[in-house]
């Protein structure tokens, strides 16, 4: 079993990152802040104005650890990656199958299983954890139809039926996503997705997560020799890394979802830790940034038992598993590629 190892968040501007031994320093303002033994990083993720020397990016590249470079504000601008690992084969393979529609419509039609799965498992555990406190008929009533649509995944539907299906799920699951609110409902009340920019705070913080979701699939995807940009649900597009995206739509409500739920709930983030620009735009602000990338740490070190495996794993190496379970498919180890079902 792999181990899950950590990913180091560098939020602090003018912050420069370099290689000292076999530990990555943090170094700011010439005074050195911090020092991490490189083997127990699984990557780095830099905000802003974060330098980083060419021999620690070397060194990261050799020990397979991936870095990221993403603005003050969390959109993505670049990664840096050590030389492709795994089988040429199984790329080849990952490349037929995207280019044949009924292997593509196979696999979406898992990813979508799993998706609609969780969205509904979030809805129907807040209706009985939170009785009191939420429209639990709505939410009772949107996993009902989020029953339907996981039952209409039938196979052998092509992928446009099954993308207009997921559209059905996505309407069902967010038009009663503000009733998963339990505590401070008007500051982050939630009217629909919004994006690039988010226009309200839990807007804010589902694209923060989902940004720090995909460098976490995508490093999986690499790691087990996948080429993250080659999607099945999710088709190609430059710059696009469609099968991150794809491997993602099974964690979302999980991992990023129900944790931006459990802060607002909590009261761990307040509305006074965002502010409005003028083109209404809705960022954190420092302070509040990271407390949201420390709660997503410990989130990611929860264990939980894998569905598939039957075996115990902290819910950070789940996209590394399910990764690992899409290449075997792909090999031929699996009939069809299991999804990550939430329980």
């Amino acid at each position: 079993m792999k181990h899950y190892l950590n990913t180091l968040y560098v939020t602090t501007q003018g912050a420069y990152l370099a290689k000292d031994g076999e530990c990555v320093l943090v170094r700011v303002e010439g005074e050195d802040r911090l020092r991490l033994p490189i083997h127990g990083l699984g990557g780095i993720v830099c905000f802003g104005q974060v330098s980083c020397s060419p021999f620690l990016l070397g060194h990261c590249a050799e020990n397979g650890v991936g870095v990221s470079f993403l603005t003050e504000r969390g959109r993505f601008l670049a990664r840096v990656q050590g030389p492709v690992s795994g089988n040429v084969l199984l790329r080849r393979e990952q490349y037929r199958r995207a280019d044949d529609p009924a292997a593509s419509a196979a696999a979406a039609r898992c990813l979508l299983t799993g998706k609609i799965a969780n969205c509904r498992a979030v809805l129907l555990r807040t209706a009985r954890d939170h009785e009191d406190k939420v429209n639990a008929g709505a939410l009772r009533g949107a996993a009902e139809r989020l029953t339907d649509c996981g039952r209409r995944l039938d196979p052998g539907l092509p992928l446009d039926v099954l993308r207009g299906i997921e559209g059905e799920a996505g309407n069902a699951y967010f038009e009663v996503f503000d009733h998963l609110l339990t505590n401070q409902k008007e500051e982050f009340r939630f009217s629909g997705r919004s994006r690039r920019p988010p226009l309200d705070r839990i807007n804010c913080l589902l694209s923060f997560f989902y940004v720090l979701l995909a460098h976490d699939v995508r490093s999986a995807l690499e790691s087990v020799g996948l080429d993250p940009a080659v999607g099945f649900l999710h088709r190609d597009r430059p710059g696009r890394p469609g099968l991150a995206l794809d491997l993602m739509e099974e964690f979302r409500p999980v991992l990023a979802d129900r944790l931006a739920l459990s802060l607002v709930n909590l009261g761990q983030v307040q509305a006074r830790g965002f502010r409005v620009e003028e083109n209404g735009a809705v960022r954190m602000d420092d302070d509040t940034r990271k407390a949201v990338l420390v709660a997503y740490q410990k989130r990611k070190q929860e264990e939980m038992r894998h569905p598939f495996l039957d075996e115990k794993a902290p819910l950070g190496l789940m996209p590394y598993l399910q990764a690992l379970l899409f290449a075997r498919w792909l090999r031929g180890d699996l009939d069809g590629y299991p999804p990550f079902l939430w329980r």
